[in-house]
């Protein structure tokens, strides 16, 4: 039984075997090849912090789904990250915090949570995001959703589709021209979440009952949403005319739809949000918007806006689609500059180790015969 459970790993961890590996590398790189194209340049912060400046750098972080243990050194308590953003806020606002702004950052890396999302569970996951620092406007969102479409297009993904959405929406009414308490508003944010028109009047937001209705594809949405607003004043015109710019930087790359009042994965972002899906990918591949990030100084903050991509979904599909690498097996005594010139044009070779090596058994396609490669 102990020799058994030494070879066991905790539920939601595993694994990358070839080919997975081998596309989760590859994805990797094509899409950080784009962030670099784009002018993002790519930082690299520790898996493990402070929990506090894990915690403290943005609204809406939640330290329950980190794994949190005391440094033996300082005998403050560390957490490893369950969420690069933070850690990429943090660099901007103190290491980089003199640097010409806007300020466009990369990462990629491994984050862990305590437990899996929903039904899925999952608890390490592979993260890559870009985040533009210092512009939150009309502009930069509509950088940063071009770039998570062009980013995963080039990862290999199809059937992109974008999911707009306005995370403070019931907030920033409530406060204003359809007032609620914190109590009312709060059930309503939540039978919002479930779609439950019954149970939304219910909880006393019959007001808010046609938003509801402003979701599904962009055009036909955006056009419920602008009616619900002319009974409003127009209070959400520059709101809509901005997700309409947004979408309109999208055309033709991706299908476009709108839930105006969807929260779920939006912990900390404000007026703009997007969740961003593809065909043969199980879930949503990454997420997006606008948000806050505290300073070093009390009441110091900084806009910005950025995504944070989950390719693992992807990296899955595309490594059952993985087609077999021709490589070359070398046998015993084979001339090794013939072997680098043919690995310089673009073979993967083998080499043996003594002659019982078999390159079949191997996994090769090919044998160098000489200077030629020949099928196995």
């Amino acid at each position: 039984m102990e020799t058994m459970d030494r070879d066991l790993l905790p539920e939601g961890l595993e694994d990358r075997l070839p080919p997975s590996a081998q596309a989760a590398a590859r994805v990797t790189r094509a899409v950080m090849d784009v962030l670099d194209g784009h002018g993002y340049d790519r930082v690299l912060p520790p898996s493990i912090e402070f929990e506090k400046s894990l915690a403290s750098r943005m609204a809406g972080i939640e330290t329950r789904r980190m794994f949190r243990f005391v440094d033996p050194a300082s005998l403050r308590t560390l957490a490893l990250r369950s969420d690069m953003t933070p850690q990429v806020g943090r660099i901007a606002a103190t290491r980089l915090a003199g640097a010409a702004r806007p300020l466009r950052l990369s990462y990629a890396g491994q984050v862990v949570t305590i437990k899996g999302d929903g039904l899925d569970p999952t608890r390490e996951r592979l993260q890559i995001g870009a985040e533009l620092i210092g512009a939150d406007s009309v502009a930069a969102a509509g950088e940063v959703v071009a770039l998570a479409v062009e980013a995963l297009a080039a990862a290999g993904a199809g059937g992109i589709s974008v999911d707009f959405t306005l995370p403070d929406l019931v907030d920033t009414l409530a406060a204003g021209s359809l007032p609620l308490s914190a109590g009312v508003a709060e059930a309503v944010r939540r039978e919002l979440d479930g779609k439950d028109a019954g149970a939304l009047v219910a909880a006393g937001g019959e007001a808010y009952l046609p938003l509801l209705y402003a979701t599904g594809p962009f055009a036909q949405a955006i056009a419920r949403l602008r009616d619900f607003d002319g009974g409003l004043g127009g209070v959400l015109a520059g709101r809509i005319a901005a997700l309409s710019d947004i979408a309109a930087r999208l055309e033709g790359q991706a299908r476009l739809t709108l839930d105006p009042t969807e929260r779920h994965g939006f912990e900390y972002q404000s007026w703009f949000g997007f969740t961003i899906y593809a065909e043969g990918a199980r879930g949503a591949l990454g997420r997006g918007g606008t948000y806050t990030i505290v300073g070093r100084e009390p009441g110091e903050a900084e806009a910005a806006t950025g995504f944070s991509l989950y390719p693992d979904p992807l990296i899955d599909a595309l490594a059952a689609r993985e087609p077999a690498r021709d490589t070359l097996f070398l046998p015993p005594g084979h001339d090794p500059a013939v072997a680098a010139r043919l690995r310089a044009i673009g073979w993967r070779t083998v080499a043996a180790l003594s002659d019982a090596d078999d390159g079949k058994a191997l996994g090769c396609t090919h044998r160098l015969a000489g200077s030629e490669a020949v099928a196995l």
